[in-house]
């Protein structure tokens, strides 16, 4: 009779050593990264052997983590594959797509239902996350993600580039640049700024109006989606994405009264270049260009801005 460590420790393991992270590791297996912490101690704990060492700031994987991981994530790998040959005859196929928390909010939900009219053989699981996800792996079939690319390696394509402008609800009576002085700014947080990020003292500086108005005070969100949100609610004015607010701008729940407008990143839809169940990948990937962003240009590379 097989001995083998407890299953839920073995993922955690796996995932913690494709992240090199236990906090995405956490994201990944929608555990707390705590969870991660115990089951990967159990597990050493049981193998009587030292898989990472917990450094300040990073996770170092040790000689016997790089062992012990191959060989489990072609076992992991082989797992999916005999799950999914054992449910291929029911006629149905499954395929994760992993987006940002906005984007699948603002682009994916409300089209879900659409997808699922024109292939009712296809479960759609949608996978929100803000930090990416191994498309080889087994948390996400394909991915939207937002950044320069490219990516080596998988399929990739531009879906759409971004760009960002003020917006506000009709409500507040913004009518130009000059009315920022009298209203309160909208932020989120980016996981990582750089000079071309397009954040409110970049957008002033742009603008020719830098020094007119506090750049950093206003409201602050941790999340996209909620600062979007508040901008619809009213509260303020934000330097949002046109890409996600899109339909509220359509539809006046959100009015772009000024510009300039800054260059954001490109939407990527991503994948591996041979996906194990390519129709069904093939059938997402088409529902993201001609649905999701529909008459988006989808060539070039993200233009630097300034």
């Amino acid at each position: 009779m097989r001995r083998l460590p407890p299953l839920a420790s073995l993922r955690a393991f796996d995932a913690a050593a494709r992240h090199m992270s236990f906090k995405r590791a956490a994201a990944e297996l929608a555990v707390t990264p705590t969870a991660i912490s115990h089951q990967i101690k159990l597990l050493e704990d049981t193998l009587g052997v030292c898989l990472f060492e917990r450094q300040p700031r990073r996770l170092v994987i040790t000689a016997a983590g790089l062992a012990l991981h191959p060989g489990l994530r072609e076992g992991f790998e082989a797992f999916e594959k005999a799950v999914r040959a054992a449910t291929a005859d029911r006629g149905r196929r499954t395929v994760t797509l992993s987006a940002t928390t906005a984007f699948t909010a603002k682009r994916l939900v409300p089209m879900v239902a659409a997808f699922r009219a024109a292939h009712p053989d296809i479960d759609l699981r949608l996978h929100a996350s803000d930090a990416p996800v191994d498309v080889r792996g087994r948390t996400a079939d394909i991915a939207v993600r937002y950044g320069r690319g490219p990516y080596p390696g998988l399929h990739s394509e531009v879906l759409a580039m971004d760009r960002f402008a003020p917006v506000c609800s009709p409500r507040l009576g913004i009518r130009s640049a000059e009315d920022l002085a009298r209203a309160t700014l909208i932020h989120f947080e980016w996981r990582q700024v750089e000079p071309e990020t397009p954040v409110w003292r970049r957008w002033l500086d742009h603008a020719g109006i830098a020094g007119t108005v506090d750049a950093d005070g206003g409201l602050v969100f941790s999340d996209e989606g909620h600062a979007i949100q508040a901008t619809i609610a009213g509260h303020g004015v934000a330097l949002l994405s046109l890409v996600l607010v899109a339909e509220d701008l359509a539809s006046g729940a959100l009015v772009q009264p000024f510009g300039p407008v800054l260059g954001g990143y490109a939407y990527h839809v991503i994948h591996p270049a041979d996906p194990p169940d390519g129709d069904a990948v093939a059938a997402v990937r088409d529902w993201l260009r001609t649905a999701v962003l529909p008459g988006v240009a989808a060539a070039g590379a993200p233009p630097h801005t300034g």
